[in-house]
C-alpha cells in the first residue's frame, strides 16, 4: 500500500467516488489529490485534496478537503495516510499550518488537529465554512494543525503496512472508465460516423 499524486487519467474514478461518499468536490482539480494504491492489485483505496485559497488581500490559506476511504478498506490506516501525504506536501509548499472543515474531528483529533473558533480561520475559510455548511456537511467545524504538529500514530502505521494484499482479484488492466470513457455510448477509435 502506497499514497502517490493522482493521475489526470483517474479523473472521473475521483469524480465518481466523490459523488458516492457524498464528499465535497468544489473547483475539482485531479491534480490537488493523492491516492493511496494497494500495490498488489494496483486498486485504489482512498483519496484526499489540498486546496490552496489565495486571497487579494493577504497570505495563501492551505485546506485539506474531499477525503475518503472506500468501503473495503476502512480501518486499515489508509485514510490516515492519505491525511499524512497532504500534511506533508503543505510543508513542502511552505504552509505551516492546514486547516480543515468537517463533521469528523474526532478522527482528526488522534493527528493532532484542533478545533478553533470560527472567528479563528482566515477570511477565505470562513465563507467556505458556511458554504460546507449549507452543502455537503452540516456538522463542520474548523480544525487546525501546525504541520510539525503532525503525528500519525503507531497502529495506524502498522495497519496500513499489513493492509491485505488486494481485493477481491482486482486486476491489473486498465479499464475505459480509468481513461474517462463511457464504454456503453463510445463508438470504435476510427470511427467516423459515416
Amino acid at each position: 500500500m502506497y499514497v502517490r499524486d493522482a493521475k489526470n487519467r483517474e479523473e472521473v474514478w475521483l469524480l465518481d467516488a466523490i459523488e458516492a461518499m457524498g464528499l465535497d468536490e468544489t473547483a475539482f482539480r485531479s491534480r490537488d489529490y493523492v491516492v493511496a494504491v494497494d500495490e498488489a492489485s494496483g486498486e485504489k483505496a482512498g483519496f484526499g485534496r489540498i486546496r490552496i485559497h489565495r486571497p487579494d488581500d493577504g497570505d495563501d490559506v492551505c485546506e485539506l478537503t474531499s477525503i475518503g476511504v472506500l468501503e473495503g478498506w476502512r480501518g486499515q490506516g489508509v485514510g490516515a495516510h492519505v491525511v499524512e501525504r497532504l500534511v506533508e506536501y503543505a510543508g513542502d509548499q511552505g504552509f505551516e499550518t492546514v486547516y480543515t472543515l468537517t463533521g469528523e474531528g474526532s478522527y482528526l483529533a488522534q493527528f493532532g488537529f484542533r478545533r478553533i473558533e470560527e472567528s479563528a480561520l482566515p477570511e477565505p475559510l470562513r465563507n467556505r465554512l458556511e458554504d460546507k455548511r449549507e452543502g455537503v456537511d452540516p456538522d463542520a467545524v474548523p480544525f487546525e494543525i501546525d504541520v510539525d504538529e503532525f503525528q500519525l500514530p503507531e497502529r495506524l502505521r502498522e495497519a496500513f503496512k499489513r493492509a491485505p494484499d488486494g481485493r477481491d482479484e482486482a486486476s491489473d488492466d486498465e479499464s475505459a472508465e480509468d481513461f474517462g470513457i463511457d464504454p456503453e455510448s463510445a463508438t470504435y477509435k476510427y470511427d467516423t460516423g459515416r
